[in-house]
């Protein structure tokens, strides 16, 4: 084949990269906001992104390994927080490769990717100083993986549908995880993610170092409920315009 020939398989290949038998419904952009190619390049290379979050959550896992020795064996499941959503990810689109999907766990899924990457982002943002101590190379690796979460969420509208009791369970576990992170410790002390700064430690508008964090997290929480449920409505309002042009 010559030069040309196999520059032009290249581009071929890159261009199905970008296309994708899977329906995509004609979302608004506040529940869709990744561009439809770079959807589906990530559905078309769904193991490698399953690969890449496994990897992801085995770093996760080492990266508390010494908060896990401090913390008691039946709380384990509360500490690895960005670890566990990275596999909720994994898990959730190799159910729907193997043509299992499994709407729970998409929304668990939706949920931890942007409650967990949110709140990373903006724990190293209000105490930027204070993670002065990190090797900037893995200070920013942690932000903008963990922004690369966020984004990944807004993957999963094509392979689930938000339905409300999907919704409540990850609303139900998401929301355990917020009280026994900043709230009710139940067993031991509180198990968010440890803060480079003194929980009482005062930080700008009145609030201390937990309140920042523990703030962060309910707001992300409160959004992922509400962008889940806007994107089951706005999904079943597609649906219902699509049949009556149908019709």
């Amino acid at each position: 084949m010559s030069i040309r020939g196999r520059a032009g398989a290249v581009a071929e290949r890159g261009r199905r990269l970008l296309e994708s038998d899977v329906p995509r419904e004609d979302l608004p952009w506040y529940v869709a906001p990744l561009p439809e190619p770079l959807e589906n390049l990530g559905l078309n290379l769904a193991w490698l992104v399953v690969a890449v979050n496994l990897a992801g959550t085995a770093f996760g896992f080492y990266y508390y390994r010494f908060q896990f020795t401090r913390t008691p064996v039946e709380m384990w499941a509360f500490v690895p927080d960005s670890p566990m959503a990275t596999l909720l990810v994994a898990l959730a689109l190799a159910a729907w490769k193997l043509d299992r999907p499994q709407e729970w766990l998409t929304a668990l899924a939706f949920f931890g990717n942007i409650i967990l990457g949110g709140w990373t982002v903006w724990v190293h943002l209000a105490f930027y100083e204070e993670f002065g101590y990190l090797w900037e190379p893995m200070r920013q690796f942690l932000i903008w993986s963990h922004a690369a979460m966020v984004l990944q969420a807004f993957l999963l509208h094509r392979i689930g549908n938000f339905r409300p009791q999907a919704v409540g369970v990850a609303t139900l576990w998401y929301g355990v995880n917020a009280t026994v992170d900043y709230f009710i410790p139940v067993r031991g002390e509180l198990h968010h993610t440890i803060i480079p700064l003194r929980r009482d430690a005062p930080v700008f508008l009145g609030a201390d170092a937990l309140g920042v964090a523990g703030a962060g997290a309910v707001l992300l929480l409160l959004a992922s409920v509400y962008l889940a449920m806007l994107t089951h409505v706005e999904k079943r309002r597609a649906r219902r315009s699509a049949n009556t042009l149908g019709d």
